[in-house]
Formats: C-alpha cells, sequence, structure tokens
C-alpha cells in the first residue's frame, strides 16, 4: 500500500498531547467522569507511542499525525467546555454527566471511547489526510493498527473497572446496556464515515450536514450509555 509522502502542516508531537493528557488528570477527582476517561485514553496513547517508537508502524510519520490529530480533538473539546463554550454533540452527555453518582466508572470509560472513536476518529482520519496530502486508504494500516490496541484495551477496560460482587445489584442492568455497544463495529462505522467525509470534501454543505448528524449520532448513544442505574 502506498503511504504519505510528505507533511505539509506542523501535526505537532504525540509527547505534547501525552503532557496534556497527564495535567488534565492531575487536576480531577478520581470519580470525574472525564478524569476515568482521560486515564482510559492516556494509556491507548502511551501503547502508541510504544508501538511507534517500537517500529510497528508501517509509516511512523502517519501514524503519528494520525495520533496526535485524534488526540486533538479531544482535547479541543476540553478546552471548549473549561472556556465555557459548547462541546461537539458527542462529547456532551459526558461532560453533563460526569459526576453523577448513579454512573458507573465504566460506563464513563465506554462512553468516552463511542465519542471519541465514533465521530473524533472519522474527523481526524480526514484532518490527517488534508495535513499529509494523502488518501484515507494510505492511512489503513494505521488505522487498522490503532484500532487493534483499542479492541485489546476494551476488553482490560471492562475486566478492572466492572462492578466486583458487592454490586451483583447492578451487574444485569449495567451488563446488558454495555452489552448493547461494540468497539469493533463502532470502528467500522467510524472508516466508512471517514471515506464519505473524503469523498464530499468538495461538496463543505453536504460534508457539514453529515458530520452534523453523526455528531449527534454518537451523542444520542453516549447518553444512552451514561444512563444512571444506582445512587
Amino acid at each position: 500500500m502506498a503511504h504519505c509522502e510528505q507533511l505539509t502542516t506542523a501535526v505537532g508531537t504525540v509527547d505534547t498531547v501525552l503532557s496534556r493528557m497527564r495535567a488534565l488528570g492531575t487536576g480531577l477527582p478520581d470519580r470525574d467522569g472525564i478524569a476515568v476517561f482521560n486515564r482510559v485514553y492516556l494509556a491507548v496513547t502511551e501503547a502508541v507511542d510504544r508501538h511507534i517508537d517500537g517500529g510497528r508502524f508501517p509509516d511512523a510519520r502517519a501514524a503519528t499525525a494520525l495520533d496526535v490529530r485524534f488526540a486533538q480533538r479531544y482535547l479541543a473539546a476540553v478546552d471548549a467546555v473549561e472556556a465555557g463554550l459548547r462541546p461537539p454533540a458527542c462529547w456532551r452527555p459526558l461532560f453533563q454527566f460526569r459526576r453523577h453518582p448513579g454512573v458507573r466508572p465504566l460506563q464513563f470509560a465506554l462512553a468516552g471511547i463511542n465519542a471519541h472513536i465514533g465521530h473524533d476518529l472519522a474527523l481526524a482520519v480526514v484532518d490527517t489526510c488534508r495535513t499529509l496530502g494523502c488518501e484515507p486508504a494510505d492511512l489503513e494500516d494505521e488505522f487498522d493498527r490503532v484500532g487493534d490496541l483499542l479492541v485489546s484495551l476494551e476488553e482490560r477496560i471492562r475486566d478492572d473497572l466492572m462492578p466486583g460482587p458487592d454490586l451483583l445489584q447492578i451487574a444485569d442492568p449495567l451488563t446488558h446496556l454495555l452489552g448493547s455497544w461494540s468497539l469493533e463495529r463502532a470502528r467500522d462505522a467510524t472508516w466508512a464515515a471517514a471515506r464519505a467525509l473524503w469523498a464530499l470534501r468538495r461538496t463543505p454543505d453536504v460534508a457539514g450536514e453529515f458530520t452534523e448528524r453523526l455528531d449527534a449520532a454518537v451523542g444520542f448513544a453516549g447518553r444512552m450509555l451514561l444512563t444512571p442505574l444506582a445512587d
């Protein structure tokens, strides 16, 4: 597969976004929904960084650009809220329910992953293609490898954050709720959305409507994932 030839716009570094996420984590209570997601996403980004440094990506430069553009979408949502602005619709449920006592940490983690994968990743692929002057197909290997890391970490996240025996009264509804969402399905839908957005890049009105509807749909799914289950 052909890979991107050269950078056309500076994208920053993985270390820069890692520093931002670490600083964000130190300033939030552990139980805060954004803090829960931030810990998960920090672990993912650290894993991607190790794989890039270890030569595990076919095109390290493209992988770095995609990773940074992806992270910048999440950090922009955080910055918007801190500035008193509305974040994208996909992120609003997590910010709204971040301190709700009836929402479990696993729900916070998966709602953040839903927003970031379902909406931000598709836009990050397009951002990266514009930055590198390439096509989505040139990023497919990098997209797949990042997705594989996320899938492997999702299983660990569910094991680590699933309620223990003392919380069996909510385990069944929680299992039912979270079983309705799949990272692999979300990843497949995101790749299709990225390709569609790239195809629509010369019709900005249609691309804008598509993006708005994608944002709203992902936000709706996030709201369902954050259904309070106990006080």
